[in-house]
């Protein structure tokens, strides 16, 4: 998968991926191949952003749940990492704007970088 290049600012979130990647950390480490850090980092993008359409996809009939997540491999810092989207966030329809991507990797990362709210990061994002 081909990735883009783009910079983002990292912002606050509400916090509710850390308990869905806890609670579907196994349908995360088989579309992922890692065991996932539980939670994100919400980075926003000048230009609204959309996943591809060769995306992964978590079905919510697939854990009984009311929403698709859409996952993608990416970078942050030069990290390789995965974008974790909702299906209503993708389109626009959600608590999300286009412009904010969550990042999900092995690690948090907050602490991998000291990153604070403000702080500007590298994202390499599939197109």
């Amino acid at each position: 998968m081909e990735l883009e290049t783009k910079k983002g600012t990292v912002r606050s979130g509400r916090g509710d991926h850390a308990q869905w990647i806890e609670k579907l950390r196994d349908h995360y480490l088989r579309l992922t191949g890692v065991s996932l850090f539980p939670g994100t980092l919400n980075v926003e993008v000048a230009d609204p952003w959309s996943m591809p359409a060769e995306s992964s996809r978590l079905n919510a009939t697939d854990y009984g749940g009311r929403v698709t997540i859409l996952t993608a491999m990416c970078r942050i810092n030069g990290l390789d990492a995965w974008v974790l989207r909702t299906e209503a966030n993708n389109s626009g329809d959600g608590d999300h704007p286009q412009t904010i991507v969550e990042i999900a990797s092995e690690v948090r990362l907050r602490d991998a970088f000291g990153l604070q709210d403000g702080d500007d990061v590298i994202l390499e994002l599939p197109v």
